[in-house]
């Protein structure tokens, strides 16, 4: 069967501006993809007849399915409706029956419909309407004999997603023959992007280029292998590769889940090992206890943590020496030892997290730049402390600082676990 080819075109004048971005094309690639259908042109325009005349126009020339998004709301900048009907060469027609759902929502929350609204009772001359219970706004699908099929989606995301579970998918599993593509994640922390390659080189060999790529970003990679084919047959080959990666990467993977964090996989280790943490920072000022807390459950392993900017509040919470401090300075391995170990006794927790460093964009000398970043972990025995170079400005840096905190203890949950082949990373 031959590989249906599709285009997205999203409409919103304020798309093209520097406020908001277009997101609703990546929820329906991902869906397309799975059904095998190749996503060759993504397009937006602004609210204006002509211009959606037009670039429909050209899609329908060249693919099987356009998926138009937003613009279907009661205003008069939502001329989707228009811009389509001209494009094809059909009418605007009331729809009798969707204004009656149009009326029995705003009944339903005792709200007045204003005239406005009536024209989202529109519908394009051939088209099927599909409900859409999460708004006022329905969707629509024009299959064009000889030419494309054009679904018409609500741009609200919450609305979108309803509708492409309940048209899109049942519309694209009856025109496909169960051959799906499937992907899988592996999410990597702290390694460069260059070591992760030469890492990862065999398995270009071995499965193709095309089905393993890299996607990275600060403090974080993803690693994504693809398969196409029938249920069973991809599950085999996703297995085989993820495995394969893994013994590749080797613990630099954290999770195999495409939506996970590092703080949850943290988490998850504290939460099996029932062990405790607490931090202490000062660059960082407080980013790493609010990525801790922000995982559901976390008050049965966080006990707190303190943010010690100043040289007194590091002597008088945390016991750094006074000596050290002005031998070495606050962004040394010394102090940063020195507080996570402060950190551990006084708050009394199985682990510490510290960190100190020159996040920028001031503050740096030759000797110490801005980007120099101390990581520090106390648990048994002597405390680990990490020397950073991190690049990028003051929130970058933050960020990464984080990420490497978080990362020195995960390691170091792992090395203390006796099941690895049950969390996260191993296995």
């Amino acid at each position: 069967m031959q590989r249906m080819r599709a285009a997205i075109l999203a409409v919103g004048s304020e798309l093209l501006g520097p406020d908001r971005l277009e997101s609703n094309s990546l929820l329906l690639v991902r869906t397309l993809r799975r059904y095998g259908v190749d996503v060759v042109r993504k397009s937006v325009v602004a609210d204006v007849v002509r211009d959606i005349r037009r670039e429909l126009t050209a899609l329908l020339e060249d693919v099987d399915l356009v998926l138009v998004c937003g613009g279907l709301g009661p205003t008069a900048d939502d001329v989707t409706r228009e811009g389509v009907a001209r494009a094809v060469g059909r009418t605007l027609i009331e729809d009798a029956a969707q204004l009656e759902v149009l009326r029995a929502k705003f009944a339903h929350f005792r709200m007045r419909m204003a005239d406005t609204n009536l024209k989202q009772a529109e519908v394009i001359e051939g088209a099927r309407v599909l409900p859409n219970p999460r708004g006022s706004a329905p969707g629509q699908l024009l299959e064009i004999p000889g030419k494309a099929a054009v679904f018409l989606f609500p741009g609200v995301t919450r609305e979108l997603k309803g509708l492409m579970k309940t048209e899109l998918e049942p519309w694209l599993e009856e025109r496909t023959d169960g051959e799906e593509v499937e992907t899988r994640v592996l999410r990597v922390a702290c390694v460069g992007e260059s070591t992760l390659e030469e890492r990862i080189l065999p398995a270009y060999d071995e499965f193709g280029r095309e089905a393993v790529s890299v996607l990275a970003s600060a403090g974080e990679i993803q690693v994504r292998v693809t398969a196409a084919g029938y249920a069973q047959e991809r599950a085999s080959r996703l297995e085989s590769m993820t495995r394969r990666l893994r013994e590749l990467i080797g613990d630099s993977v954290y999770s195999g889940e495409p939506d996970a964090s590092l703080e949850q996989a943290v988490g998850g280790l504290l939460t099996r090992l029932g062990r405790t943490v607490v931090t202490a920072e000062s660059c960082t000022g407080g980013l790493i206890s609010q990525r801790l807390t922000a995982v559901p459950g976390s008050s049965s392993y966080f006990l707190g943590g303190v943010v010690t900017y100043s040289d007194q509040l590091k002597r008088e919470l945390l016991g750094v020496p006074r000596e050290v401090l002005e031998e070495h300075g606050a962004v040394s391995p010394e102090v940063v030892g020195w507080m996570a170990s402060g950190a551990k006794k006084s708050l009394q927790a199985d682990y510490a997290l510290a960190v100190s460093g020159i996040a920028g964009p001031e503050g740096g000398t030759a000797s110490k730049p801005v980007g120099l970043v101390y990581v520090g972990l106390a648990g048994e025995g002597d405390p680990e402390v990490k020397e950073l170079r991190l690049p990028g400005d003051r929130d970058r840096v933050r960020w990464m600082a984080s990420q490497w905190s978080l990362d020195l203890l995960r390691r170091e949950l792992l090395r203390n676990d006796s099941d690895p082949g049950q969390v996260p990373g191993r296995g």
